[in-house]
């Protein structure tokens, strides 16, 4: 939800994991958040490297980069396994399921954007 509330459009945006990143601090700042510190730190750094192409993360920084990636086909990018950090992501079979879940996904929202339903 945090990673990409920040993009200012679905184009390139190049800083908009950094900008998730500051309000995730400033959520937490506020107390709308109420995470430990470790937690925090993993959120953030899930957020600064989402769309950077980065692999080297801990384990649950990692399943998030990957649902993100495999959720590309909203804008019609084909996921590569090479960019993606875990083996069941870069799994054939849920490479094609990801891809025909995400372009489904993406072709709604944009109907119902179409209609003014969004």
């Amino acid at each position: 939800m945090l990673h990409d509330s920040q993009r200012r459009h679905e184009g390139r945006d190049r800083d908009h994991g950094q900008r998730a990143a500051l309000f995730v601090r400033q959520l937490q700042g506020e107390g709308i958040l109420d995470l430990v510190q470790a937690d925090l730190e993993l959120l953030v750094t899930a957020c600064e490297g989402h769309s950077e192409g980065t692999r080297e993360a801990p384990l649950i920084v990692q399943v998030c980069w990957d649902a993100d990636r495999l959720d590309l086909g909203r804008v019609g990018i084909r996921p590569e396994p090479r960019r993606l950090c875990t083996a069941p992501a870069r799994d054939p079979r849920y490479l094609t399921f990801a891809w025909q879940w995400s372009v489904m996904r993406g072709t709604n929202r944009r109907e119902s954007s179409l209609w003014g339903s969004e």
